[in-house]
């Protein structure tokens, strides 16, 4: 960890200096050795539920597509034409028949990546079809979600993405009991944050806040109100008030608990956060989870999914009571991560803040991003 601007005292713990937050350099680097090296949380998988149907992603430096493939499964691919470099899929979101086409050159690939067609071609025998055609990125299938990985040779996804389930949890069936890759998505909300990422990562872990800008959260969870998050002890979750109902904006009962949801899990909210980006947060009838898409130093989007059990969705029942509770509290946090945003070009930053005794796992936070960091990041670690 970086020092200190003078001798703390023992309870309070040094925090990043302000430039981690606002150099472009420093991201930079976090692009290359963090998001562009470990696994990614890139896209719902039900939202690619028809052959043909892709979905471009921005993952550090690289722009990624995804499809669903003839055969059923998602591959991923750099989204780039192996011919000039153009960008082969333009749109965020779309689909096609059998076939996805450069519209620079028309360079053709089918739904595996192989370059089946282009102008010309059958007069370049010469061409390895498969060689030439677009460059694969690893992908793996957890939660209900595609998580990619532009590394060529991938950390192990059990260790460093299921690990923190079990990590947070204590076991690898707690999270299994949700069934998050059977839920219905009830609801989507995409936020603009004009906030470095690791800001949005070190509010969600800590709930010192919660007191002072959740009134509603800290409602339906009074031990949040006492500042220490639900990820500061490994297994807890946080328990429901005794006069509240369900996990609603005002506490009125949600919706039937998920079936494999232990007792012991009944009435309790469960936080995890995956590094680098995202975060999963389990009741007893839905389950919360957010992406975040690093953009720029100061610039995060956050994609948060609200699902339910299919039932739910399908009949139409009003999910709203249940969606406004966490979308308050994601606006309360964001406009935070906002409002803290410029200090971190302030003077009065330079050499950092502090955190107090409850705020120790961002600490943790710092000292594993300075560990992928390789040590330091751009300028000297004051």
């Amino acid at each position: 960890m970086p020092a200190a601007p003078h001798q703390l005292p023992a309870s309070l713990i040094a925090t990043l200096p302000g430039h981690y937050y606002t150099d472009p350099e420093i991201f930079r680097q976090e692009q290359e050795r963090v998001f562009e090296s470990m696994w990614f949380c890139a896209i719902r998988s039900a939202d690619l539920a028809r052959q043909g149907a892709f979905r471009t992603v921005q993952i550090g430096r690289e722009n990624v597509l995804i499809t669903r493939s003839r055969t059923g499964e998602l591959r991923a691919f750099l989204n780039i034409c192996r011919h000039r470099g153009a960008r082969l899929c333009v749109e965020e979101a779309g689909e096609v028949r059998r076939t996805l086409q450069c519209p620079y050159h028309a360079w053709t690939y089918d739904l595996d990546g192989k370059l089946v067609a282009a102008p010309n071609l059958v007069r370049m025998p010469d061409v390895d079809r498969v060689e030439f055609g677009l460059v694969k990125v690893a992908l793996r299938e957890w939660l209900g979600y595609a998580w990619v990985c532009l590394a060529d040779e991938p950390p192990s996804f059990e260790e460093t993405v299921m690990g923190a389930a079990v990590e947070r949890l204590g076991n690898a069936a707690a999270i299994e009991h949700y069934g998050t890759e059977n839920l219905a998505l009830g609801q989507r909300v995409v936020y603009e944050v004009k906030a470095n990422w690791k800001l949005i990562v070190e509010n969600f872990m800590e709930c010192y806040h919660c007191a002072t800008i959740h009134p509603e959260l800290t409602e339906v969870l009074p031990e949040f109100a006492e500042g220490y998050a639900a990820q500061y002890y490994v297994g807890h979750g946080a328990e429901f008030g005794e006069d509240i109902q369900g996990f609603t904006v005002d506490g009125s009962e949600g919706f039937a608990k998920l079936p494999a949801v232990a007792e012991d899990q009944d009435r309790r909210y469960y936080a995890i956060t995956v590094k680098p980006t995202v975060f999963v947060n389990l009741v007893p009838d839905h389950v919360i989870l957010h992406r975040m898409f690093p953009m720029a130093e100061d610039r995060t989007i956050v994609e948060c999914d609200w699902l339910y059990a299919p039932e739910v969705v399908t009949s139409g029942a009003d999910v709203t009571k249940s969606v406004e509770l966490f979308h308050r509290v994601n606006v309360q946090d964001f406009e935070a991560c906002e409002r803290t945003q410029p200090a971190m070009a302030s003077r009065a930053y330079r050499k950092g803040g502090v955190l107090v005794p409850n705020e120790h796992h961002i600490g943790i936070f710092h000292d594993w991003l300075i560990r992928a960091l390789g040590g330091g990041g751009a300028g000297p670690v004051h």
